[in-house]
């Protein structure tokens, strides 16, 4: 199957998946470009999160405008995530992609358990 066809397909279901639950671009697009398109978990780190701006500018705007984002929340968050992001993306070239691809399999491990024991 051709490469742009499956991107694009990986695209509109992260897309769908970040418009319903607030997901999609790691927890998506990652495994699906290790496993759909073959491409080692650093590449597909990187090309997630090259994915994520346009991705969450579009989003961002849209949810600004009808007023669902708490700012006082989201400042203080994002200073937060910015400077762990920094540093992390220099964790990523020196981790092995196995060693990745088993961090981030832990990490989908323990947010879908506790989601599922998770009261609404």
């Amino acid at each position: 199957m051709n490469s742009t066809f499956i991107a694009l397909a990986i695209g509109l279901f992260a897309g769908v998946m970040a418009g319903l639950c607030g997901v999609g671009g790691g927890i998506v697009m990652v495994p699906a470009f290790v496993y759909f398109l073959g491409m080692d978990q650093k590449s597909a780190i990187a090309t997630s999160v090259a994915v994520i701006v346009p991705t969450a500018v579009l989003a961002l705007t849209k949810h600004a405008q009808s007023g669902l984002i708490q700012w006082p929340v989201f400042w203080p968050t994002a200073a937060g995530a910015l400077l762990a992001a920094f540093f992390a993306t220099g964790w990523v070239q020196k981790l092995s992609n196995e060693h990745l691809t088993k961090i981030f399999a832990v990490l989908m491990i323990l947010v879908g358990v506790s989601m599922l024991w998770r009261k609404p």
